[in-house]
């Protein structure tokens, strides 16, 4: 009789979350509303917050390994940014200009880390990691710890992107997303139902054996919500984010180019001071690796990890090991490798 209600209770705990485990063991998602932005997010956990920011064409889901690893520990969120998935889509193209998206990281932090004042964790990846690294700048009282994960710095990316033939050859997209080449770019990017961007995007992790079909489909799901797809770009646009120049595009026909010292006018210091984690995969197609000289000039409380067979979306494709340097820089045991 022992052994059957035993085996009854656990079964139950399969079926039901919250009978023999915790409540909050999975991840969860819901809403806030700041900033005049209704945000979906995923979180999991309670403690110290941790805000993991994706970049584009991504959502909240890319952090699904992080949230449930450092969500067994820390409050683990994740948002939809600004017209990403399911959270509000601004209709213009001016209201996703970096100073909007910097106070969306801070009220956002505000209205989901319930103890007012107190100091947060900040994770970005891609776009995410930019509106980091410019957060950290304007807000940096807000922040314990800093976690980049390949994204360009805007000072050192502004010096690349006129200085290195390389880095302008890489960010060459830019301009077909500014609208430069004369051709709607969400509509090229979701041809055949999106299929190209998908394998473009998650081969990598598909071939790693990181993510499966059912993984994709929900990428696929998200990049159908009408406009998410086009909102992203805009995150290009408003902020005028590509090179000044390249050899199909001639500076006299680019009438603005990103520009650090615009975005960062009313930034308080543009040395960052909060302890900081570099994540890079070096396979970056897209972001050379001479982003990253004269990081410790900029950033002097600087960490790197550096892996060397990954690409742009390492922390799918490396999501353990990227899980780990998050957690042993939260604990304060990481070390540059």
């Amino acid at each position: 009789m022992r052994t059957m209600i035993a085996a009854m209770i656990a079964l139950l705990a399969i079926a039901m979350p919250g009978i023999g485990q915790a409540a909050d063991a999975e991840i969860k998602t819901d809403y806030v509303t700041t900033n005049g932005i209704k945000f979906h997010y995923a979180h999991k956990g309670d403690g110290d917050l941790v805000v993991f920011l994706h970049g584009f064409p991504a959502f909240w889901y890319m952090w699904k390994d992080q949230l449930e690893d450092i969500g067994t520990d820390h409050q683990a969120v994740a948002p939809d940014m600004r017209g990403i998935n399911l959270s509000t889509i601004p209709p213009s193209q001016e209201q996703y200009q970096a100073k909007y998206l910097i106070e969306d990281v801070k009220k956002f932090a505000e209205a989901v880390g319930g103890e007012k004042g107190k100091k947060f964790i900040l994770v970005g990846h891609d776009w995410g990691g930019l509106i980091a690294w410019m957060y950290a700048m304007h807000h940096p009282e807000t922040l314990s710890k800093l976690v980049i994960v390949n994204a360009p710095h805007p000072i050192t990316f502004e010096r690349e992107m006129k200085e290195n033939p390389i880095q302008r050859m890489g960010n060459s997209y830019m301009f077909a997303f500014n609208n430069y080449d004369g051709y709607n770019w969400a509509d090229q990017m979701g041809r055949d139902g999106f299929v190209g961007l998908a394998g473009g995007i998650l081969g990598s992790s598909l071939k790693a054996g990181a993510y499966t079909q059912a993984d994709v489909d929900k990428w696929i799901d998200f990049w159908k919500i009408p406009g998410t797809v086009d909102a992203g770009l805009n995150y290009y646009r408003a902020n005028n984010l590509n090179p000044p120049f390249d050899e199909n595009h001639p500076a006299e026909t680019i009438p603005t180019s990103w520009s650090a010292d615009a975005i960062l006018k009313d930034a308080k210091s543009k040395i960052i001071e909060t302890p900081t984690l570099i994540i890079w995969g070096l396979n970056d197609s897209a972001l050379q690796g001479g982003i990253l000289s004269g990081i410790e000039e900029l950033v002097p409380n600087s960490t790197f990890k550096f892996y060397p067979t990954a690409d742009h979306w390492v922390p799918m494709t490396h999501a353990d090991g990227v899980s780990k340097d998050i957690r042993d820089f939260i604990t304060g045991s990481a070390k540059t490798e």
